[in-house]
């Protein structure tokens, strides 16, 4: 028992360093079952995560993969273990594998079938921008899947909970899948889509959020060293946080003070204090910060502060 605590710490640092096969793994496919049948264009494909994957190929092709017509999506998923896509009424496979760096899995494989319907029974599927997307660009191109048998889509992009058609934002039809929206202002816009045709109408997709934010953050204040002090290394660049920053951008010049001290500058930190450890004696040193937003968005740069190294 002595040699267990020392014995497990080692393989979980051997984990570490070489990264496991994945050959002798199993991907659990779950959604859709084999052989499932529906009357339902959008999909929802669902697997168990495997233990040691970065990452999972997920492809669909129509009707086998042994007498494949028409490849559908060769997709690589990262992150997660899901993927929704809109199909046509006809027979498929799918199958996913998992995959590292240096490995990956067997596929598994399933077949199922989607039977033609009205499309009052279907919902449309948003493909991009995702769900809670931010944004400091003025304008957003929006996707959706193609929905069979729709001849046109109305999308409706609103501010509230489009209770008032007459005062929404956006509500127009049209026969594209995509459209690019220019921001009106700074806010949170929902959007959604249902498609179309003479005999009816889908349902409406699920409402996606998007949030538009152009504005800077605030200035950051230098807290150290004080402006032109003579210091030792290492040298504690430090400076106040802002509210609303997710990150800093740290410039370091060289006495020119125009070139940047090596290639890393600027520095994307998310702290507010750096360890500068370089420059010889009597070097003097520039640098300046400024605070960026979760949105992308740089606020505007300190006064140019400096040290002599000594």
């Amino acid at each position: 028992m002595l040699f267990a605590l020392p014995l497990l710490a080692l393989l979980s640092a051997c984990k570490d360093f070489i990264e496991p096969s994945l050959e002798k793994s199993k991907v659990m496919l779950l959604a859709p079952t084999d052989q499932y049948e529906s009357n339902q264009y959008a999909m929802g494909f669902w697997w168990e995560p495997v233990e040691d994957a970065l990452r999972y190929r997920l492809q669909i092709v129509s009707p086998t993969f042994e007498a494949a017509g028409k490849l559908i999506t060769d997709s690589l998923i990262i992150g997660k273990n899901r993927f929704n896509i809109s199909l046509d009424p006809g027979r498929y496979q799918w199958r996913v594998r998992a995959e590292n760096g240096s490995s990956f899995s067997a596929y598994s494989t399933n077949s199922f079938v989607i039977h033609e319907s009205e499309i009052g029974n279907q919902k449309l599927v948003l493909s991009s921008p995702g769900n809670n997307y931010l944004t400091n660009q003025a304008a957003v191109p929006l996707k959706w899947e193609v929905l069979f048998g729709a001849d046109q889509y109305c999308l409706q992009i609103d501010t509230e909970n489009f209770t008032d058609e007459t005062k929404m934002v956006y509500n127009e039809t049209m026969a594209a899948d995509n459209y690019t929206f220019s921001f009106p202002k700074n806010a949170a816009f929902k959007w959604r889509v249902r498609a179309e045709n003479m005999k009816g109408q889908s349902k409406w997709s699920d409402v996606f959020v998007l949030t538009y934010d152009n504005v800077p953050p605030g200035p950051v204040t230098i807290i150290s060293p004080a402006n032109g002090a003579s210091v030792a290394k290492p040298v504690n660049l430090s400076w106040s946080a802002v509210a609303t920053a997710k990150k800093y951008k740290l410039y370091v010049f060289k006495s020119d003070k125009t070139s940047p001290y090596t290639a890393s500058f600027p520095l994307l930190l998310t702290g507010t204090s750096y360890a500068f450890n370089l420059g010889e004696v009597g070097e003097q040193i520039y640098w300046k910060v400024s605070a960026i937003d979760e949105a992308g968005n740089e606020g505007p740069l300190t006064a140019e502060m400096n040290f002599t190294i000594q």
